[in-house]
């Protein structure tokens, strides 16, 4: 039982807290991850102006947070292959909208990430 709580505090010191204007941090558990929506364009090529009523729900964003991983039948850990800063995409319905501190999250499992935007 010794051995299972130090391997658990180990987890909890590779996992990165969420970062936030306040003391209040987002830690996420097994394989999810902690994101921010990036910003669509408000305005087209041409120059029309979108309102918001016809805006879709982003689906690109940007990773703040990364979980441990799901673990596997042996009980280890599956890391997840995403970082801190990774720009992605993701499937349009998925996850939970989180508000914390005045900030928009998005919670999300890792099967819902659809790729990882490289440029």
């Amino acid at each position: 039982m010794l051995g299972t709580l130090n391997f658990q505090e180990s987890v909890w010191r590779n996992s990165v807290p969420a970062k936030t204007a306040t003391k209040t941090s987002l830690v996420p558990l097994a394989d999810r991850i902690v994101v921010t929506a990036l910003k669509q364009e408000e305005e087209t090529a041409s120059g029309i102006i979108i309102p918001d009523t016809v805006k879709e729900k982003p689906q690109q964003g940007e990773v703040i947070a990364v979980g441990p991983g799901k673990r596997d039948d042996t009980g280890a850990h599956q890391p997840i292959d995403l970082e801190s800063g990774d720009r992605i995409l993701y499937a349009k319905y998925a996850g939970t909208d989180v508000k914390l501190d005045g900030i928009d999250y998005i919670v999300l499992n890792e099967k819902d990430i659809l790729c990882k935007l490289v440029s």
